[in-house]
């Protein structure tokens, strides 16, 4: 009689818990827009101003986070240097100052509104440091190691 009773109790207690009512989180959105500019193989000058471009015509109708955030890559490394900061992602395009770093080929910029996007490969000329200085210093965000 007891186990009858305590299974009775059981399976009210467990069917009431999946009964309560259920949470609903609200739709999130994900919003990744491709870099147009720069392009593979496109050359920039150090001090010089650039324009990043990114394509808008995909954009969701609510999007999370809109202020944008462009920052330098170097390799598999994200830099600290924030090239552009507190913009409209669905601008569209944000002006950037070629900051003076090491030349080389493997350079990205990265796009942050509420998700990362990261442009092909370009490449950095005109700044006078010398190979071994600079952002070939720098390590590894704790976020990509």
């Amino acid at each position: 009689m007891k186990l009858s009773i305590f299974a009775t109790l059981a399976t009210v207690f467990v069917a009431g818990v999946n009964a309560s009512a259920v949470i609903k989180r609200a739709a999130q959105d994900v919003y990744s827009p491709h870099i147009t500019s720069p392009t593979a193989g496109v050359v920039w000058t150090s001090g010089q101003t650039q324009t990043v471009t990114w394509d808008t015509s995909d954009a969701p109708a609510h999007i999370t986070n809109r202020i944008g955030r462009i920052v330098l890559r170097k390799g598999a490394t994200t830099t600290p240097l924030v090239l552009a900061d507190n913009f409209d992602i669905l601008d569209g395009k944000a002006q950037v100052t070629v900051p003076n770093v090491v030349a080389g080929s493997d350079y990205e910029v990265v796009l942050f509104g509420d998700s990362g996007n990261i442009s092909p490969e370009f490449t950095i000329t005109g700044s006078g440091l010398a190979a071994g200085t600079g952002l070939n210093k720098i390590r590894a965000l704790p976020h990509e190691q």
